[in-house]
Parts: C-alpha cells; sequence; structure tokens
C-alpha cells in the first residue's frame, strides 16, 4: 500500500514508519517544515493547506498529528491548542482524502485517525467498549469533535477508524520516562487513591494493530488497549517490582490537583476501564497482554 502518515516524528510514528515500510508498504511523511528527505512533503494544516496531488493515489492516510497533552496547568490558550492541532490536522487530511475519493473512486482507501481512550470520561470501575458513549470532561469532547472532523472523509466512501489510544508503554514515552525516574529515585507510590483504571497497550502493540487496522475491515472507534486495564495501584506495584524499587509514597489526590489542575482530574486521577472490544472481535492478537511483561520491555536495557 502507500501510506501518507502524519505525526511521524512522534513516539508511535517513529516506531511505526519502519515497521510499515518492513511490511513493504511506500510511506510518505507529512511535515510542517522544510522537507529533508525525498519521502517528506510539505503541509500547512494551521491554514488548512495539503497538495491534492499528495494524496491522489494513497491508498491509506494515518493521521497521529496534534499536540501532546502534557502534565502541566491548562491555561485557557493551552487547551484550544490542544483543540485546534487536531480539528486542523483531521480536517485538512478528511477534505483531502475526500476530494481524492471524488476524483478516483474506484480505489479503497483507509483513514486511521488517533483519538483518545480519554473519549468515555471518568467511568470508575466499569468496563467499557466502543458501544460507551462520550464522557462531558474537557478531553472527551476534545476527543469527541477530533473524531467529527473525519466527516468529509467518512461521506466521501473512505473506510475511518477512531485510534483511542490508551497510556502508551513503550522506550520513550514520557510516562516512562517520568515515573521511571521518580521510582528510581526511591520516591515512588501511588497517585491519588490508587483505584482508578488506567487502560495501558504497549508501545510494540499499538503500532501492531496500527498495522493490522490497514487491512482489516473495521471501520468506527478502536480501543487501542490492552484487554488487562488496571488500576493506578497494580500500575505502580508492577513498575516497582521492575525496577527493584519500593512504592510506598503515595501522592495525595489534592496535592495533583493543586499543582495540575485539569490534567490531574483527567488524566491521572479519572479512570476508564476500556477494553479493546473491537479489535478482539477482528481477530487481532496482542503480544502484550501482561503489564509487567510490557514495562520489562519498555524499561530494561
Amino acid at each position: 500500500m502507500k501510506v501518507a502518515l502524519t505525526g511521524s516524528s512522534g513516539l508511535i510514528g517513529s516506531a511505526l514508519v519502519p515497521a510499515l515500510r518492513a511490511d513493504g508498504h511506500e510511506v510518505i511523511r507529512l511535515v510542517r517544515r522544510t522537507p529533508r528527505t525525498a519521502d517528506e512533503h510539505r503541509w500547512d494544516p494551521v491554514h488548512r493547506r495539503v497538495d491534492p496531488a499528495l494524496l491522489l493515489d494513497v491508498d491509506a492516510v494515518i493521521n497521529l498529528a496534534g499536540e501532546p497533552i502534557r502534565p502541566r496547568p491548562w491555561t485557557r490558550a493551552y487547551k484550544e491548542r490542544l483543540r485546534t492541532s487536531r480539528l486542523d490536522s483531521t480536517t485538512t487530511v478528511a477534505e483531502a482524502l475526500a476530494a481524492a475519493a471524488t476524483s478516483d473512486p474506484s480505489r479503497r482507501r483507509v483513514l486511521l485517525s488517533a483519538s483518545g481512550i480519554d473519549f468515555y470520561g471518568d467511568t470508575g470501575s466499569r468496563t467499557v467498549t466502543e458501544r460507551d458513549p462520550a464522557g462531558s470532561s474537557f478531553l472527551a469532547t476534545l476527543c469527541t469533535e477530533w473524531e467529527a472532523a473525519t466527516a468529509p472523509a467518512e461521506a466521501a466512501g473512505v473506510r475511518v477508524a477512531h485510534l483511542r489510544t490508551g497510556l502508551v508503554v513503550g522506550r520513550g514515552a514520557t510516562l516512562m520516562k517520568i515515573m521511571g525516574l521518580v521510582f528510581r529515585m526511591g520516591l515512588g507510590g501511588r497517585l491519588g487513591s490508587g483505584r482508578q483504571y488506567w487502560p495501558w497497550i504497549s508501545l510494540q502493540d499499538e503500532v501492531d494493530a496500527i498495522r493490522f487496522l490497514l487491512t482489516a475491515e473495521v471501520a468506527g472507534p478502536v480501543n487501542l488497549t490492552a484487554p488487562t486495564p488496571v488500576t493506578n495501584a497494580e500500575f505502580t506495584r508492577a513498575l516497582a517490582r521492575v525496577l527493584h524499587r519500593p512504592a510506598v509514597l503515595p501522592v495525595p489526590g489534592i496535592a495533583l490537583r493543586l499543582a495540575l489542575g485539569a490534567f490531574a482530574r483527567e488524566a491521572v486521577l479519572g479512570g476508564k476501564r476500556a477494553v479493546p472490544a473491537a479489535l478482539t472481535e477482528a481477530g487481532f492478537q496482542h503480544t502484550h497482554r501482561d503489564l509487567e511483561q510490557a514495562l520489562r520491555a519498555a524499561l530494561t536495557p
């Protein structure tokens, strides 16, 4: 297949490009800076511009672009940046794919577009699948708008899958860098009550799931998570075992909320017991079903 990719410099994109090429696919990367290699092509999602000719003969677009959600206070300006970076990039590729599909309806095309497991909001200990409705938090509303931005492509007959990704456990992931450092210093422990569920996925399974969805006849929302979500307390205990460090210094929820505001409430203290029903029903096999196994792959040399 000929695959166009946005967000190729991020954690997932950096791992996905060589994997796609190893599968025999031709990969072109859409970048916002001046292209440096033959496989890079300039686009301008801020002004919703991309050369229509670029996507005329592609079979798939994998859209991973978007401002990273960071552990910092969410100012109004930062929240708007999170929103516009996602909606602008997704609308740009969706409209370009729709135009390509209109000009050549004989080619079957697919758009795999990033979203987040935060779509569901805080669901406590209740198991949620792709059939569950959206939550009402800022991140849930953001994910809802993000997914809706693919509408032009879907209306033009493009198969669209929304990649509702969980916490990615992989070498180089921000989560692993921060928590790994804290635990290696002997300062680790559960966050808040520790009862909130953290839906996670290994970086390898994230990449393999995207490769799988290129050709699997799956459309609509897809939870990219391991089939075994864990609580924050279970996560921190597994991390402590892998790093041979104690996990005895819990961080009170009130301290996290005071320091990080909405980020703490939604991304750290809120829980989602999400499972990958769509992937499982389609026949995808996870490599890492056990969190400790995934953490060892991410953190040990």
